[in-house]
């Protein structure tokens, strides 16, 4: 690799290496050249960008199109017809700013720095800052200084790839790695030697423990061997989590690593119940009267900083606890899940009486065949199937085939019709990609949801030939189309919304096939989706 001095340059050639490949060893090669020798500080920063821990944003998305139009020379509609190709506003920006001579040599932590510096100024303020900026970069280096801008940082790299290459670079387990990775570190104070080379991490004490995942289950659940192996429990709808207690001090952190013990307050009371040194895996479920709830019920807390009464009281939460991960300061996740159960049920026996805590609860089935039936109601118990768990296992870091399987009822299904299509992003940029499916209310079609996957390669050009040959009016990036593509929608749950035309709001949609047998009058009706939402939603 080319040594720029762990200049800017340097990550952003990084960037354009992972961005370039889709093969994992090369990908890992490129970050071990770079954790190899960039700063510390610029170590912790590449690692907190590829962890989704970005930057605050100093200025909005509509001033930087402004002000990298007027620099350019482009009319706004020049400017939006060149994003719409594009596909990405950072990478519009980089492409249409002439290259300049001169440079800035600053390094990527610098210039992270540099940008938080800008918060407190006023807009022209941080205007001549990024103009200057920009005329001062090359083409690649602007592109990924806008993404930090606009927070819209995404490259191929997943977290499991980042932790081989730190682990294999450093010579530490990737568990260890992984779990250092999470918790409430904080990038601009941190140090590298802190967040990963460190033994001793135990002042923080709000540090969860790395998930254990599931693999989706694809074959007969009788073909799992003996029934009498297995831990079968129903699989709740709601937000994965932990909840931690360790020197009186309570925390719940999500599956996606944010600390929202704020947003949950009724589960505050576990803390005067749990023993310190507990960490609990499990799910914050909408919960009441010893009930389960529709998943749309908890939606209406996420993403809300501040929970009122009025809240507390419509969207009641409870917490299903699924596992035990430590007890007494003790790490057990190395014990066989039958024997982290039976510790986690003599918790319960302490915890029983408080309206927020339960327990999952094995599934009352004697054999496969029994519980082939009682799937088939999983949604009488507002639950999405089961999970089943080999007694043996310990609790793994991520994913390991063969141990934990979630089997899921098949998804409900309507049939719509394509109305509008929109460009997608990325490699997909010139293709449209991004459907809006509508269903008939008498003769009127009304759109009830956007699909952005379900379809191959070869279908998505075909529909992108279809959108451009029988475009009825455009509205900027989106385009009505002739109304003649039915499409088979599948989606996991469904609810009331006053936010949308049709009045329902639907969880997960997705394209599952192509209905090339129906005729568009043949797409579904909107009593068809209330039908659905009498029976399953609220």
């Amino acid at each position: 690799m080319t040594k720029f001095n762990f200049l800017m340059k340097y990550f952003a050639h990084l960037f354009l290496q992972l961005d370039q490949t889709n093969k994992t060893t090369e990908k890992v090669v490129a970050l071990k050249q770079y954790f190899e020798q960039a700063s510390d500080s610029d170590k912790v920063w590449a690692i907190a960008l590829f962890t989704s821990r970005k930057p605050k944003r100093v200025v909005k998305t509509i001033q930087l199109r402004q002000w990298s139009a007027a620099l350019s020379n482009l009319p706004d509609w020049l400017f939006d017809e060149t994003y719409n190709v594009v596909g990405d506003l950072a990478e519009t920006i980089a492409l249409i700013i002439p290259n300049s001579s001169s440079t800035d040599d600053k390094t990527l932590s610098e210039w992270i720095n540099f940008l938080s510096a800008l918060y407190p100024l006023d807009e022209l303020e941080k205007k001549n800052a990024i103009i200057n900026s920009w005329h001062k970069m090359t083409q690649q280096e602007r592109f990924v200084f806008t993404k930090l801008i606009t927070g819209g940082f995404r490259v191929g790299v997943s977290q499991n790839l980042l932790v081989k290459a730190i682990a294999d670079l450093y010579k530490i387990e990737p568990a260890k790695v992984t779990h250092r990775l999470m918790g409430n570190w904080d990038p601009f104070s941190i140090s590298f030697q802190k967040l990963i080379l460190e033994e001793d991490l135990n002042e923080d004490l709000s540090k969860p423990y790395p998930f254990c995942l599931a693999h989706p289950l694809d074959n007969k659940p009788d073909e799992m061997g003996d029934f009498a192996d297995w831990i079968v429990e129903w699989k709740w709808d709601g937000i994965r989590a932990q909840l931690i207690k360790r020197e009186d001090k309570f925390y719940i952190w999500s599956r996606g690593e944010e600390l929202v013990t704020i947003k949950y307050p009724e589960l505050h009371p576990l803390l005067n119940s749990i023993p310190n040194g507990t960490v609990l895996d499990g799910e914050i479920i909408p919960f009441k009267d010893g009930t389960p709830l529709p998943f749309g019920i908890l939606q209406t807390r996420i993403g809300r900083k501040t929970v009122g009464k009025k809240l507390l009281l419509d969207a009641p939460v409870a917490f299903m606890a699924y596992d035990l991960l430590e007890f007494e300061g003790k790490d057990y996740r190395a014990e066989p899940t039958e024997s982290r159960r039976q510790r986690l049920e003599q918790l319960d026996a302490q915890l029983d009486a408080h309206y927020q805590w339960n327990l999952s609860k094995p599934v009352p089935a004697i054999n496969w065949d029994e519980l082939t039936e009682l799937h088939k109601k999983s949604r009488e118990y507002m639950a999405e199937g089961f999970m089943l768990k080999q007694k043996s296992a310990p609790y793994h870091t991520g994913r390991k085939r063969g141990d934990w399987w979630k089997w899921k009822i098949a998804p409900l299904t309507i049939d719509g019709v394509l109305l509008y299509a929109q460009k997608g992003h990325g490699r997909r940029a010139n293709l449209y990609t991004d459907y809006t499916l509508a269903v008939w209310d008498n003769d009127q079609l009304v759109p009830f949801a956007k699909a952005y996957s379900g379809l191959t390669d070869a279908e998505i050009r075909k529909v992108d030939q279809y959108v451009k040959k029988n475009t009825l009016e455009k509205f900027g990036p989106v385009r009505t189309v002739t109304p003649t593509l039915v499409f088979e929608i599948g989606f996991e749950g469904i609810q009331e919304s006053k936010r949308h035309k049709s009045g329902i709001a639907l969880r997960f949609p997705r394209i599952l096939r192509w209905r090339h047998d129906k005729k568009v009058g043949e797409a579904n009706k909107l009593a068809d989706l209330q039908e659905i939402l009498d029976q399953y939603g609220k």
